[in-house]
Order: C-alpha cells, then structure tokens, then sequence
C-alpha cells in the first residue's frame, strides 16, 4: 500500500492524534467484548427480550449465538466489520462500531435464525437498545 506523505503540521499531528485514539478505543473495545461475550451476550438477549425487539423460543440459543458473534467479532477483519455497518453509519452522532455492527446483524441475519420467531422496531430502536449494553464497554 501507498504511503501517505503528510508535513508535520499542527494539523497533521492532531488528525494522527485523534485516529491513534480511536484505533486504540476500538482493540480495546474488542478486547472487552471477546472476554466477556457470554456476560454481554446474556444481558444484550435480555435487553432485546425486554424491549420486545426480537421474539423467540430459546433465550440460550439466542444468547450463545451472540456469544459467538461477539467472541469471532476480534478475528474479523476491518474491511468486513465496515462493510457490515456501512448502511448503518449515519444512523446516530458518534456511533458503537459494536452497536452498529450487531444492529444490522440483528436486521439482516438474525430474521433467518429457525429459534427466532420475529424481530420488532427500526434501526434506531434496535441500535438504542444494543447500545444501552455496549456502551458500558466504551473508554470514556
């Protein structure tokens, strides 16, 4: 891959400043996620149970298929993770790239699930509610 020529400006230090951030924010993020899927698995199940967004007939199918979902997320690749919450991307000010990303896994994927029965709400009301259990996780 090419390289990228910058100065070193004020602003080029700042924008490699900012994306050392947010590269930093997301390993953590990852690394949170993978060690403790099934916790977070169990209360993402919960929450979406409990704001009537998915219906199903197994809560530990549901919660091991997250479980894996949030443990394979480290292995993926950037391109991939991007790709999956591209549609998505504008949905809210500074998103969860984990929000995102299991909100449209919710929309596009989980529908053929044979243990799921329905999924209930928009984009936003799935992403607010996998927020409010993601966004623990976040580094402030």
């Amino acid at each position: 891959m090419a390289r990228v020529y910058r100065t070193n400006t004020a602003a080029d230090k700042t924008i490699n400043a900012i994306d050392r951030k947010r590269e930093q924010e997301r390993q953590y993020m990852l690394n949170m996620v993978s060690r403790n899927a099934d916790e977070l698995s169990a209360k993402l199940v919960q929450r979406l149970l409990d704001k009537h967004i998915i219906e199903t007939n197994s809560e530990q199918a549901m919660r091991e298929l997250f479980a894996n979902q949030l443990r394979n997320l480290n292995d993926m690749e950037d391109f991939d993770i991007q790709f999956k919450i591209a549609p998505l991307r504008s949905l809210t000010n500074d998103p969860n790239f984990i929000s995102l990303f299991l909100t449209q896994y919710i929309t596009e994927d989980l529908l053929e699930h044979p243990k799921v029965q329905d999924v209930f709400g928009d984009d936003l009301d799935i992403y607010n509610a996998v927020d409010s259990v993601f966004n623990q996780i976040r580094p402030r």
